[in-house]
């Protein structure tokens, strides 16, 4: 165990603090953590965590959603930057007048979205359960799909379901061109191509299968077969590769990289635990208001 690593593990029992760390933070992060995660599961072990304090590895809205499910933890997010462009397209403001204009519709905000955004809608999905929550709606509904509209768009085909979408995207997925993944796929005609359903439906229909992380995960560990391509952001090889030391996973090209995730440290995380510095800190009733989404999420 290296100095960092040391002075974490310390601080970790000095103020009685669990590490939660995202599948795409860097893996030396990923390491120290107490679990690593998607963002549902992050979701339902920040509920459940019952730690007076927690230390969320991942971008903005991830620490945000932590704080919201367990209100009584002091939430720390060692790098206050480490946001979501993503989640910034959806500005709460603009969300409030769809819903004032279309007082009907059923608004369903992907977890990537802000606190304030999450309490002004009906219901909340991930990337894992966001197929289930749209089907439970019954057909007559006019649903909007927020902030992702490329998930928006792939769950609207699985489904055959009309979704209105709004004009948001992940970078990090967005950059991922169909031709690339097609020449990935050529140059490796054996391999199972695994992508995020973040991406483009011009990928996806590239692909063998369009997964969260923490499908893309469960897959490569149950699956026979020999070699992967991975279309996600970069960080997940590091846990996949450890779980899967005899498979190959080849990555996409150009790397995908989010540059928000890794933003976190071990340098940070010492930072954040020695000075108890950048705690989550959100108006107890824009909390209540968020946390009804979420829980019919973690429901669904």
């Amino acid at each position: 165990m290296g100095r960092l690593e040391e002075q974490i593990a310390e601080l970790k029992r000095r103020r009685n603090a669990v590490i939660l760390a995202h599948n795409y933070v860097q893996g030396e992060v990923q390491d120290v953590a107490d679990f690593v995660g998607d963002s549902l599961e992050l979701s339902i072990k920040a509920k459940n965590a019952g730690a007076p304090v927690i230390v969320f590895c991942g971008v903005s809205f991830m620490a945000e959603t932590a704080k919201i499910l367990s209100p009584a933890s002091t939430v720390l997010h060692p790098v206050p930057s480490a946001g979501c462009p993503m989640a910034d397209m959806a500005p709460a403001e603009a969300v409030r007048r769809y819903k004032a204009e279309h007082p009907d519709a059923v608004l369903v905000a992907y977890v990537n979205s802000t606190a304030a955004v999450k309490a002004e809608v009906d219901v909340c999905c991930t990337s894992g359960n966001a197929e289930r929550i749209v089907a439970a709606i019954p057909a007559d509904k006019t649903i909007l799909f927020l902030p992702d509209q490329n998930l928006g768009a792939n769950i609207a085909r699985k489904l055959g379901r009309k979704l209105e979408l709004w004009p948001g995207f992940c970078p990090t997925h967005n950059r991922i061109m169909p031709e690339a993944a097609q020449r990935v796929r050529e140059a490796h005609p054996g391999a199972v191509m695994l992508v995020h359903p973040e991406c483009t439906p011009a990928v996806v229909d590239v692909a063998d299968h369009a997964l969260s992380t923490g499908g893309m995960l469960k897959f490569v560990r149950e699956s026979d077969a020999r070699a992967f391509i991975i279309g996600t952001e970069c960080g997940i090889l590091h846990r996949m590769r450890k779980e899967n030391p005899g498979k190959e996973l080849i990555p996409l090209a150009p790397l995908p990289t989010c540059p928000n995730m890794k933003k976190l440290t071990l340098e940070s995380i010492v930072d954040s635990l020695e000075f108890m510095q950048f705690e989550v800190d959100l108006a107890p009733e824009l909390m209540d208001r968020a946390r009804l989404p979420i829980e019919r999420m973690l429901a669904g």
